[in-house]
């Protein structure tokens, strides 16, 4: 029995009040931001048929997301948190209200809705990087591990349910309504951030908000190889290993399901959430390991390994569900429970070497990294996908991910022998 308590996630952080109110709200507004991740590759597709414009919600989100994201890392470490949290929330609640009418009105113009989706992430690229920075000043450094893979299981756990239910219910109501049900849940987290005490910074003498101080984050993260090799093998699992965008053509053309959704398509979808939840809950040996860079690296292989392993299965399916659905969705969803493990050391290893000052600065370089290798990976699948199948594309990204990994890891010996002290 103690030994299933160690393997179960480690709960501590949760006695945080600040925390656990930050945690709980999240629960609810995480299910309803993954409603509106499944519906707008949905109605696009919809509209279109075509990967290739699924694709372009990368590059509609990555820029935004790169912009604001390193300007709102900027902004974290010059004002109040709890404030600018307040305010990026409001805005994330406007964008999901508007994605709420244009469905409700029968929009047919994808590139309106491409425009939505791109103030929808400058919203998201100023707020992420804020909530992230403030989680050492509400957590002690021992328990990070813990809460960031935590917050991990609630956004998986949502992942899977968003799908699930967006999957079933698109055909059956419509676009519209699951945008209002993303609406409403944000105001859980717009009380969760309210409850916050004031979260004010120490801003260093001469520093400004803006591209200088931009720029000074990206000095500062020169300095520390370790972190900055982190958010490069990140990159290389992302960009060639997450073939997110070409699940509706999956679905569709590989699977047999309709177009506009279906049992096929929330399958895929929620089936890397489903891992990465799963990963999550047995995640109570994350807190005990040393060599963080070797989990990594170790992690982001795995990783590369179920996704050829997913593309074999599209590949060989032609049109059965079975038994090639059950085995495709299995593959992601070790490439889930592998991405979790990952982003939970990664996350801790920039949270605990970067100072306070610099914290809200380096977490938008992470969030742009983190949100914006998928993004990137959404186009650059879209494109392939037309020329060389979803399967083959799938495969080789796979691939790449193990060979630039192994690379770029021993360019770098230095991260995979990092390792912490002991929790």
């Amino acid at each position: 029995m103690r030994r299933l308590r160690g393997l179960l996630a480690d709960t501590r952080p949760l006695k945080v009040p600040a925390y656990r109110r930050l945690f709980t709200a999240q629960i609810v507004t995480v299910i309803g931001a993954q409603l509106t991740v499944v519906t707008v590759p949905a109605q696009i597709y919809s509209m279109t048929g075509s990967s290739a414009y699924v694709g372009l919600t990368g590059l509609f989100g990555l820029v935004p997301l790169v912009i604001f994201g390193l300007y709102g890392g900027s902004l974290a470490d010059h004002f109040d948190r709890r404030r600018l949290l307040t305010v990026t929330t409001w805005g994330l609640i406007l964008t999901s209200a508007i994605f709420f009418i244009q469905a409700a009105l029968g929009n047919t113009n994808v590139w309106l809705l491409l425009a939505i989706f791109s103030m929808q992430q400058a919203f998201f690229g100023v707020n992420q990087p804020t909530r992230s920075a403030v989680l050492p000043r509400i957590v002690p450094a021992n328990l990070l591990p813990a809460a960031n893979t935590l917050n991990m299981t609630v956004f998986t756990g949502g992942a899977i349910a968003g799908p699930l239910i967006g999957g079933a219910l698109i055909p059956l109501l419509g676009f519209s309504w699951l945008y209002l049900v993303d609406t409403f849940f944000l105001f859980a987290t717009l009380w969760a951030v309210i409850s916050l005490p004031p979260l004010p910074v120490t801003v260093i003498a001469g520093s400004s908000p803006g591209l200088r101080s931009v720029i000074d984050g990206f000095v500062y993260l020169a300095t520390q190889p370790v972190l900055l090799m982190s958010f490069v093998v990140d990159l290389i699992a992302m960009v060639f290993g997450m073939p997110r965008a070409l699940i509706p053509e999956m679905a569709h053309v590989d699977f047999g399901g309709p177009s506009e959704g279906g049992l096929a398509f929330a399958l895929l979808f929620a089936a890397m959430p489903i891992g990465a939840f799963l990963g999550g809950v047995m995640s109570g040996w994350v807190s005990r390991v040393e060599r963080q860079g070797l989990a990594v690296t170790a992690a982001i292989l795995v990783w590369g390994g179920a996704i050829v392993g997913f593309g074999v299965a599209v590949a060989l399916a032609d049109g059965l569900v079975v038994p090639w659905l059950g085995i495709a969705c299995a593959f992601f969803a070790i490439g889930g429970a592998a991405d979790t493990a990952s982003a939970a050391f990664r996350s801790t290893m920039l949270m605990t070497a970067a100072t306070d000052a610099m914290r809200g600065r380096l977490q938008g370089v992470f969030i742009v990294v983190v949100a914006g290798g998928p993004r990137l990976a959404d186009v650059v699948h879209g494109l392939v996908a037309g020329e060389l199948g979803t399967a083959v594309t799938t495969i080789g990204g796979g691939v790449l991910v193990i060979v630039l990994t192994l690379v770029a890891t021993a360019v770098s010996p230095a991260f995979v022998r990092y390792r912490v002290p002991r929790a």
